[in-house]
């Protein structure tokens, strides 16, 4: 005889079409690379899954919210092992129903709550909390017991809760992380498992995989070396890739590789999660990364997106070069910074008028982020101008830690650098350098706060009517200037924006509202536009295309509160745009590979975007 319990799951087992035979190769491992999972890509009703979206394996996006659904793991999840299950999780949200299929009755207090009372029970418990780093845990436990919760919260309160699961509350998330560690949010690759990378891969419960953020932790933010405590930048990369892009959490891998640390007090941190000796470089890091790029291919596929992050200088333009031509890869410190970053000056631009080839720049900084933006602006004046880019270039000036970028300086500058060594005398200082070059648009990317001292701004605000200042350093201590020094120094001439968040800020009686130049505004959106297009390669034109694309959201009334970037609260509406320009021009370069191309691309882009809102189960 059956008990009732085994009748239930016979009954959800071979419920769907097919269910059991899916359900037995999970059981015995089947389903590799890019393959099966629990259960078919196909579904209960055998069809594909949206195209392009992060894969739908437990047919939930083709179902209407009035629809029932199972909640599968390897077998169906249910009592107490569904409560501690945090992708078919809903706590004291299940139902009286619900609760009696599936063994909750007595493991959960008899009030029933809605998502929304719990979503405000939640934020209630968030606001209690004064110190940024409590609010970051509480977010990363509530993540690892309720997804869709986590989610919904992210969602709904953007604005609020963006600085706490990313910059500048995860920069001391990270410079914390060996003792806030609590359980694998990614996987950690170290020089120790050399030879078993792919095996490693595997060990990863989803196979689906369709976006890694990857980091070895030697730049983090402005902090520098954290080594493998740089995780918390992957899991929050990732995050806002499913809050603000709407991929699917379980397509999404964080990964930290360690090849050891330079900085000397993790070394001697006695909680220090990492390998404890000095960074590995040469030829020993270079063959382990190609074992892992490769490794991905094999594991993943071809149109698995690897997200490369707070790598060092010397490193990721290196590797950016290197596997840009054979995988789909994409670096946010160079590209996605640039790509943000040209699209607020395009945006300034429209607000004050001019155009980007009448502006003179000047960049403090001259490392990943600062070369990568001037080259992206290089590239759009280029497309502008019709000019070759060897001459757009020679409108951008750098100054780096020895002074401004001259061509008297070539034989000792890296490789990097040489393109933006113009015919010049030698420049010692920024104000000295301001005051020659009599730049239109400042931008900070040097990862040194104060720098944009008084007399710096001063010069800006003497040279021009409305100069463009560009604070893009995290986290805000950091930052080259704050905003209230910008305004204030300007005499409120400055159209300004940041890397961190800042506070409004009231000068003669006219409030200011600071942008966030975020990285958050293009790679959720750009990372989205890649996968619905099947796209296999990232091209410089996509990157124009993105910026382009989130220029025109910003509107006159967020010009006349000193906006360059529209609202986070339309974040998600911003990202199907800036997804729909990216695979458009995917498909126009004859990179893309889902076929046929939709008809509409924004709607397309926002039918395949995760919903967290709780589903009811059979």
């Amino acid at each position: 005889m059956i008990s009732l319990r085994g009748r239930h799951l016979l009954r959800l087992v071979f419920g769907c079409g097919g269910g059991w035979r899916r359900l037995r190769a999970a059981a015995m491992g089947g389903g590799g690379g890019g393959g099966d999972s629990a259960v078919s890509e196909a579904g209960c009703n055998g069809k594909a899954g949206p195209g392009g979206g992060t894969g739908d394996a437990y047919g939930e996006d083709r179902a209407t919210e009035d629809q029932l659904i199972t909640p599968w793991t390897v077998s169906v999840a249910s009592g107490y092992n569904l409560l501690r299950d945090p992708h078919h999780n809903k706590g004291s949200a299940f139902n009286e129903k619900e609760r009696d299929a599936h063994y909750l009755r007595g493991l959960l207090p008899p009030a029933i709550l809605s998502q929304e009372l719990q979503e405000k029970r939640l934020m209630h418990t968030l606001r209690q909390y004064e110190v940024p780093l409590q609010r970051y845990m509480a977010l990363m436990d509530l993540q690892e017991r309720n997804e869709k919760l986590f989610y919904k919260l992210l969602i709904d309160h953007v604005e609020e809760l963006l600085p706490v699961v990313y910059t500048p509350t995860v920069g001391e998330a990270c410079q914390k992380y060996g003792s806030i560690y609590r359980r694998p949010q990614g996987l950690f690759i170290s020089l120790k498992d050399k030879g078993k990378i792919l095996e490693i891969l595997k060990n990863w419960p989803e196979r689906n995989i369709q976006v890694i953020v990857v980091t070895d932790g030697e730049r983090i933010l402005g902090l520098g070396d954290l080594g493998c405590q740089g995780m918390g930048i992957p899991v929050g990369k990732l995050s806002l890739y499913t809050a603000l892009g709407g991929l699917r959490p379980s397509a999404c891998l964080p990964i930290t590789i360690d090849v050891g640390t330079n900085n000397e007090e993790l070394l001697k941190d006695e909680f220090y999660i990492g390998l404890r000796h000095k960074r590995a470089t040469g030829q020993e890091y270079a063959e382990l990364l190609d074992e892992f790029m490769y490794a991905v291919k094999q594991n993943y596929g071809e149109k698995v997106l690897v997200q490369f992050e707070d790598f060092g200088n010397h490193n990721a333009f290196e590797l950016l070069a290197k596997y840009r031509h054979t995988h789909l890869a994409f670096n946010d410190d160079i590209q996605g910074t640039a790509s943000v970053v040209l699209a607020g000056l395009i945006s300034a631009l429209r607000a004050i008028g001019g155009k980007l080839a009448e502006q003179k720049f000047l960049f403090l900084g001259a490392g990943e982020a600062g070369t990568g933006i001037a080259e992206l602006i290089a590239l759009e004046m280029s497309k502008q101008t019709k000019a070759p880019v060897e001459e757009t270039r020679k409108k951008i000036w750098l100054v780096d830690s020895k002074g401004l970028i001259v061509r008297s300086r070539l034989e000792s500058l890296q490789h990097f650098k040489k393109p933006w060594a113009h015919e010049h005398e030698p420049v010692k200082t920024l104000l000295e350098a301001v005051e020659a070059i009599k730049p239109t648009v400042l931008i900070g990317s040097s990862g040194m706060g104060k720098t944009f001292t008084k007399e710096v701004l001063e010069a800006m605000a003497s040279l021009n009517e409305k100069p463009i200042i560009l604070a893009l350093s995290n986290p805000t201590s950091q930052s080259e200037c704050t905003a209230e020094e910008a305004y204030t120094w300007t005499q409120g001439k400055a159209i300004f924006a940041s890397g961190s968040p800042f506070d409004p800020v009231n000068y003669n009686g006219k409030t200011y509202v600071p942008g966030q130049a975020n990285n958050a505004y293009i790679f959720p959106g750009f990372g989205l536009g890649l996968i619905i297009s099947g796209a296999i390669r990232v091209n410089d034109d996509m990157l124009l295309a993105a910026s382009e694309a989130l220029a025109t959201q910003a509107t006159p009334e967020n010009f006349k509160k000193g906006l360059i970037y529209p609202p986070f609260s339309n974040i998600r509406k911003i990202s199907a745009r800036i997804a729909a320009s990216v695979a458009a021009k995917a498909y126009e370069l004859g990179l893309a590979s889902h076929l046929p191309r939709p008809n509409d691309l924004v709607k397309y882009a926002e039918s395949c975007m995760y919903s967290p809102v709780y589903r009811n189960y059979r």
